[in-house]
């Protein structure tokens, strides 16, 4: 990744110690497609409150996320603590929202696209659905995302044979993170982005939350009245934890001693290398 892509310091904010990029839903699908265009490669990656938490906790996982070369805030909570905490995102960038945008894209663009994730069943019902929404999309291969850890480098090799351009993961964290920290450069993509869930709701085997609900924020609301035995204890946990951390973000930066200005600090040294 050049140095060209990365977004100028302006556009960045430090929230909990991790360097978000202050971008709209349309600045991030732009960035993505001059990646392509330029030749460099570009990988997308995304923080809800789960996210943040389980980055405080796993350092493979924050070091995963934080070397990505664009990093946004996909839940709306993290953009209401941004302003909270006065390091104000412009936006949330859901990863749902960025995949279908990047979708529509490849097509108008002939862009070729590899799918990587889900239960193979789901797999095949979201390309069903998706070459009836995008006729003219180049889909250059698919992968469920059941594999084991010794698998991956093959998979990767295989993903860069297919030539595809455009990579969307729908796994869940921390594995596609992983996966591409360690396998992302053998994947020969210009883009990566991963989409967790997303098959899953584009497959119709997830219901999304109506946008009523999305702009309250109440979206992963609706998601644990789906699955409230999967979900709610982990929800209940790293919600109860993000709102204990903004509290005390905001407690540390009301003392005079500590007030320091998030909004141009640099990337840390170990980031500066992309992925």
């Amino acid at each position: 990744m050049s140095d060209t892509m990365r977004p100028p310091v302006p556009c960045r904010r430090t929230l909990f110690g991790i360097d978000l990029d202050a971008l709209t839903l349309g600045e991030t699908v732009q960035r993505c497609v001059d990646a392509v265009g330029s030749g460099d490669r570009l990988e997308v990656g995304v923080v809800n409150a789960a996210k943040v938490v389980n980055m405080l906790r796993d350092p493979r996982l924050r070091a995963a996320v934080t070397g990505c070369d664009i990093v946004v805030a996909d839940g709306q909570s993290v953009v209401w603590a941004s302003r909270i905490l006065r390091t104000r995102l412009p936006e949330r960038v859901a990863g749902i929202d960025l995949f279908v945008r990047l979708l529509a894209e490849a097509e108008r663009r002939g862009l070729s696209v590899y799918f990587l994730g889900a239960r193979p069943v789901v797999l095949d019902a979201m390309i069903d659905r998706l070459r009836e929404r995008f006729p003219a999309l180049k889909i250059a291969g698919r992968h469920h995302g059941y594999f084991a850890d010794t698998d991956a480098a093959a998979i990767a090799d295989t993903v860069a044979a297919s030539g595809a351009q455009l990579l969307f993961l729908g796994m869940t964290s921390p594995k596609k993170e992983n996966f591409m920290a360690e396998f992302g450069d053998r994947t020969g993509v210009a883009v990566a982005h991963g989409v967790g869930g997303s098959f899953d709701v584009l497959a119709g085997v997830v219901k999304r939350a109506p946008r009523s609900w999305q702009r309250l924020g109440f979206e992963w609301l609706y998601r644990l009245l789906q699955e409230p035995r999967r979900l709610g204890g982990r929800y209940l946990t790293t919600n109860l934890m993000f709102v204990a951390l903004v509290a005390s973000e905001l407690v540390r930066l009301r003392r005079p001693a500590d007030r320091v200005t998030a909004v141009g600090r640099p990337r840390r040294p170990e980031q500066q290398g992309g992925s």
